[in-house]
């Protein structure tokens, strides 16, 4: 190419645009009839273009002139986003200096061949023709270059986004492992996960969710590995989704689950790469969203929660040690205000003499019966968590411990609670940040206050009682058609090597058979 003759830089800021453009109208943008496609006419497919956007400034326009010896020059634009898209990059290839065909250069049709074939250095270049494909081009960060006497766009793929680097999980932290987390951009986290599995059966589903937002969800799952049920299940529900917009990986959490109320979850996620790798592999499905760090992977058990991937970097004992140690915490964070409640109310006969004693003398100077006691602190707990979260980091940590040491001493010393109290309320949530997922902790703390209602009206009896109602429920439930509290109900002592305890990689031949059951081999 002899040269390129540059023409100014249009403002995007001006108002004007013909009577009428030449095609009907133009405000249904969902549709792909005829008043979709593009223009033959360059001004037509700009004022379009201008009136759909509003003429937002972040819509740039570059327009310029491409000429070749013996040939008539063509008018053309260069469309892109600001701040999504690199485009010096699309301007290099265009400005750099390249040998004029042989043929020569005839048409529009002509130039965008010969643009497409040798001009162009980007991997990506794809033919679009109307609007919706334009937009949705452009506004991921992609460039657009339009020629006079052409319906045929060229979407150059320059997309440069903004966003936080690859950085070490803030929610999900390990001692010894990897130290990388996904991101918001999707690509990149795509590229973890195959980074992690070399392997061609590794498949990425595309989809685009969201009539406003247009949101990318990749489905990631190994092909021959992978739950055929599970897949065609987790198709239909997605493709059932019919909303304006997807923000987060919960907006599409919450549109697949079995039940909406179910108040313990039943999709697991997860901002490690390594983790959802190691999901994949198991035969689980994977859902990336663009734009959070969280992935969503299906069908998720109950015995899942209290798994971290530090379990598989450290040995079998230790590992299996700090595992019973997550239930033990569960069931403290569960049952210990409930059976505080029960045993200081109804059962006092339960207690050693020396300790009744003890707490009979704390409870002289309280006003309040055991449970009203247990809700206060429980309520004043979580308060002083959930602004702590809030606050700047810089003095959340140090108000939390700050407000929870003198607002305890104080109330011990008013004589509004005792002493006792505030180290059962402690110990339940220390226990509560004891398991490594956070949603299941959630649940957790509900449930509670469930349980201490429960203890509170009929005593021992309601708390057992109560929990007998969790556990049924919990068995009831399934994810995606796989029973919720497998392998331990229905009971498989055959799968028991990596749920409670965790024996030695070398032991672990087999898959879990109730995720799927079309390659159980993990190893000879």
């Amino acid at each position: 190419m002899d040269q390129l003759k540059s023409g100014d830089t249009e403002d995007q800021s001006g108002r004007g645009e013909k009577d009428r453009l030449k095609s009907g109208d133009t405000e249904n943008q969902s549709g792909t009839g005829e008043e979709d496609r593009l223009y033959e006419e360059l001004e037509l497919n700009i004022e379009r273009l201008s009136k759909d956007t509003g003429n937002s400034p972040d819509i740039r326009r570059r327009s310029i002139k491409l000429a070749f010896p013996g040939t008539e020059s063509l008018e053309a634009a260069i469309l892109f986003t600001d701040g999504l898209a690199d485009s010096q990059a699309m301007l290099d290839s265009l400005l750099r200096e390249n040998v004029p065909p042989a043929h020569g250069v005839f048409g529009a049709a002509d130039m965008l061949d010969y643009l497409t074939d040798s001009v162009i250095g980007e991997a990506s270049v794809d033919r679009i023709g109307t609007f919706p494909e334009l937009y949705e081009h452009l506004l991921s960060g992609d460039s657009i270059l339009l020629l006079k006497g052409s319906a045929v766009a060229l979407a150059v793929g320059t997309r440069k986004p903004k966003a936080r680097g690859v950085e070490e999980p803030t929610v999900q932290a390990v001692v010894r492992g990897p130290r990388e987390g996904f991101t918001e951009v999707l690509s990149w986290n795509t590229a973890m996960i195959r980074r992690k599995i070399k392997n061609p059966r590794l498949w990425f589903e595309k989809r685009t969710i969201g009539q406003v937002t247009k949101t990318e969800v990749v489905l990631a799952y190994i092909e021959g590995l992978v739950s055929l049920e599970v897949l065609t299940e987790l198709r239909e529900k997605l493709d059932k989704i019919d909303t304006d917009s997807i923000l987060e990986s919960n907006f599409i959490e919450e549109r697949i689950v079995d039940r909406k109320l179910a108040l313990f979850p039943t999709v697991f996620n997860s901002e490690r790469p390594d983790v959802v790798a190691a999901q994949i592999m198991e035969g689980r499905v994977a859902i990336l969203v663009d734009g959070t760090p969280f992935a969503l992977v299906v069908p998720a058990l109950f015995v899942q929660f209290f798994q971290s991937s530090e379990d598989y970097y450290q040995g079998p004992i230790f590992s299996s040690l700090i595992r019973m140690l997550r239930v033990l915490a569960f069931f403290l964070t569960l049952l210990t205000p409930s059976a505080y409640i029960a045993i200081t109310t109804f059962h006092q006969e339960l207690l050693p003499t020396t300790l009744l004693y003890n707490l009979a003398s704390q409870r002289e100077g309280v006003p309040f019966p055991a449970f009203v006691e247990a809700l206060l602190m429980e309520i004043t707990f979580e308060i002083i968590r959930e602004a702590s979260v809030r606050m700047p980091r810089t003095i959340g940590q140090s108000i939390s411990i700050v407000g929870t040491l003198v607002i305890g001493q104080a109330a011990v010393q008013a004589g509004l609670v005792t002493a006792a109290m505030v180290i059962v309320v402690s110990i339940t949530a220390i226990s509560n940040f004891v398991m490594p997922a956070f949603n299941l902790g959630i649940a957790a703390r509900i449930t509670r206050f469930f349980l201490m209602g429960l203890a509170a009206t009929f005593g021992l009896f309601g708390l057992f009682l109560g929990t007998i109602v969790i556990v049924v429920r919990l068995c009831s439930m399934q994810s995606f058609g796989v029973p919720y509290m497998s392998p331990m109900a229905p009971l498989n002592l055959s799968e028991q090597k990596d749920t409670l305890l965790r024996v030695p990689l070398s032991w672990m031949k087999r898959r879990p058979e109730e995720i799927q059951k079309r390659n159980l081999v993990r190893q000879k």
